[in-house]
């Protein structure tokens, strides 16, 4: 690809300018030169140009919430191959959970997951920290040189923060640095799904206490959507995510996937995957995070009893939540907020819209193109979907990252104008 690139003809989806038109995009020097208003082309020199008539042209996806394994289960994913699958599935930034081995929990660690992203990397990689020492929920971990070494919140995925008292003391300290703590709202005294909304309930409390900064991950029933709901309406500093496995599947397919279909928080009912939907519609939930979790294929051919809980969802995000546009339950614009600008504004970074001289980060999206997911075809080390076989509507073409092409499906052509 040259140097300058025109992105001609697609559908332009920009949701924190309100843009969705069709129109012209230019990309020069890693940045966004060039939007037109219209159909009219820029004024310049010769540049390559993409063909995106008849395709969805978006900022690049961010993804809140994944699991990159490294260090400690690299036969699970790599941080080289799974930026490759975040590529494939449209994102050009992503923000990797704690809970590896051993957890990033100190300044070292997380500066060592940065740079392997920087060397082996397709994508940016924003890395989060721990909550408590070795992820233990015990003792608070010292959040400043994490902050300085670059974390973008505080989690102890896997696990809730454990006590109220932890809670508020971390709440507290991350004010200070405008960061949430991210939690996995599950009470292991309680069956699902009141032992999610007693955690959740607990969280909202304590940051209406200490103003501090909460953000629920993967919520997945109607009641933890109305306290969020009620907790927004009171003021509370409170953003949430929901999984594309949660807005789509209900616990019916555990009879048809078995331990593929296993997740946690598991799949609920049709009414609270309609609640997360209605949730995404007014507000009350923030964003779309893939929460991608990849296993060895032996680890989930056991038992369900005794088999992980994750969905590799990389590969499958978009295709699978067009569906979402395609019955009408979302628009597209509401779809590609959850994935740009909303999930930017978390960040507090300057991503998520096609800003003259922002960095030329861009989703290209085919709406039309059918296609059979096919786990063999996965960059993803992790295979396990209980999406294989199934036939979706609507693929990423192509990926561009500080404006290099890092993925592109062979019907996507690029010639110099």
């Amino acid at each position: 690809m040259n140097k300058a690139l025109l992105i001609k003809g697609g559908r332009l989806v920009d949701p924190a300018r309100k843009i969705s038109r069709v129109g012209n995009l230019l990309l020069k020097d890693d940045k966004i030169s060039w939007v037109s208003e219209g159909r009219e082309n820029p004024v310049g020199k010769a540049y390559d140009t993409l063909t995106a008539k008849g395709l969805i042209v978006c900022p690049g996806f961010i993804d809140f919430h994944c699991h990159l394994r490294e260090p400690g289960f690299e036969s699970k994913e790599t941080i080289a191959t799974g930026t490759k699958a975040a590529a494939y599935g449209g994102f050009t930034t992503i923000c990797c959970m704690p809970n590896t081995r051993p957890p990033l929990d100190s300044a070292d660690m997380i500066v060592a997951v940065k740079n392997k992203a920087e060397q082996e990397g397709m994508i940016q990689v924003f890395p989060i920290g721990c909550v408590t020492k070795g992820r233990k929920g015990k003792d608070l971990i010292y959040m400043e040189p994490l902050v300085k070494a670059g974390v973008v919140g505080f989690s102890d995925d896997g696990d809730p923060v454990r006590t109220p008292e932890l809670m508020e003391e971390a709440l507290e300290i991350g004010k200070m640095f405008n960061l949430p703590v991210i939690d996995h709202c599950e009470d292991p005294n309680g069956g699902p799904p009141e032992g999610e909304e007693k955690i959740a309930a607990r969280d909202l409390e304590v940051a209406e206490k200490t103003n501090g900064w909460v953000h629920i991950a993967h919520v997945s029933t109607a009641g933890t959507v109305e306290l969020i709901r009620q907790a927004k309406k009171k003021g509370v500093k409170v953003t949430a995510e929901a999984t594309p496995h949660h807005l789509l599947l209900t616990a019916d397919m555990i009879e048809k996937r078995g331990s593929l279909a296993k997740v946690n928080p598991p799949l609920r009912t049709e009414a609270d995957r309609q609640a997360l939907v209605a949730g995404i519609k007014d507000g009350t939930i923030d964003i779309i995070a893939t929460d991608h979790a990849p296993h060895t294929m032996q680890e989930k051919q056991r038992p369900y009893a005794d088999a992980p809980a994750g969905i590799s969802g990389f590969d499958t995000a978009v295709g699978s939540l067009m569906w979402l546009v395609q019955s009408k339950q979302l628009t597209l614009t509401e779809l590609i907020a959850c994935l740009t600008n909303k999930p930017a504004a978390i960040l507090n970074k300057p991503l998520g819209s096609f800003v003259v001289d922002s960095v030329a980060n861009v989703t290209i999206i085919d709406p039309n193109k059918e296609w059979v997911v096919d786990v063999n075809k996965f960059l993803s080390l992790g295979k396990n979907t209980p999406l294989a076989g199934a036939k979706l509507t609507g693929k990423v073409v192509a990926t561009i990252y500080q404006g290099n092409l890092v993925y592109k499906d062979d019907s996507v052509i690029i010639g110099l104008r």
